[in-house]
């Protein structure tokens, strides 16, 4: 597969012109123009590179790569109108049988022409996206000794099928879904052998110290030890947004040692 075609795939995949913006799912009420639908239908590559772009099938487009979901679109207006996490509207500046040309978030034109090489189907055959980051389950029990007390404290990450769609942008600076699976994580503490607490957590119950969009993008990433002093047992929680390094919120979880749970923004 050839992955440069990325830049024009993202630019199909959910990028909307930021005043045209609003929430994704349902189709336009306008009239459609089946017409111009029709004519995109087949698989198209980049004008220059030549490398493949997407294909348009029926009322869905297609990407190359495993991790750009399919993505139901209309044409209205010289529109091309994208029903992707966000809602995305692309002017078209021109459209024949054998060339596309439309319009980025800058207003920059994107020139595509149609396929003629029949191997550029091979981009597209058994296909199905898929998250970026691979389910792992994750098993630590961790040993404290607090004023003379031994305590044993387990945590297990446990993969769900829960899944979190997370908008990034691309080098290009092209917003494009990528799609990830969230985790619920187990933790017990026990007092030589008396269990003091055990629950799972997920997410959700985090909304108190977490934004709501950022929770709604993030994943539940691990919960790791952290320390003991006079209050309790401190594990982080942390919640991340995958495509962003640096996009993370750290919550503290204690333990007390008579067993009750206290969480707060670290």
């Amino acid at each position: 597969m050839r992955y440069s075609g990325l830049i024009l795939i993202s630019m199909l995949c959910v990028l909307g012109m930021a005043s045209c913006r609003k929430g994704g799912g349902k189709p336009e009420t306008v009239e459609e123009d089946f017409a111009a639908k029709k004519m995109l239908q087949g698989i198209w590559v980049d004008e220059d590179e030549q490398d493949v772009a997407f294909k348009a099938q029926g009322d869905t487009i297609f990407y190359p790569d495993s991790t750009s979901q399919p993505v139901y679109f209309q044409i209205i207006n010289d529109t091309l109108v994208m029903h992707g996490a966000n809602l995305a509207k692309y002017p078209i500046v021109k459209q024949t049988r054998h060339l596309f040309i439309f319009k980025n978030q800058n207003g920059d034109e994107v020139r595509c022409v149609l396929s003629d090489d029949p191997d550029d189907a091979s981009s597209f055959s058994a296909k199905r996206p898929l998250p970026i980051n691979q389910n792992q389950l994750i098993k630590r029990d961790t040993v404290v000794i607090e004023n003379g007390e031994r305590y044993h404290c387990y945590v297990q990450v446990n993969p769900t099928t829960y899944k979190v769609i997370s908008p990034t942008y691309n080098d290009d600076g092209v917003e494009v879904d990528n799609i990830y699976y969230d985790n619920i994580i187990n933790l017990n503490v026990y007092h030589n052998a008396t269990k003091l607490f055990g629950g799972d957590f997920n997410k959700r119950q985090f909304s108190k110290w977490v934004p709501p969009q950022f929770l709604k993008e993030s994943i539940l990433s691990d919960m790791t030890f952290d320390r003991c002093d006079e209050k309790g047992i401190h594990y982080t929680a942390s919640l991340i947004k995958p495509e962003d390094s640096m996009g993370s919120y750290q919550v503290d979880v204690m333990v007390t040692y008579n067993g009750h749970l206290k969480i707060s923004l670290k």
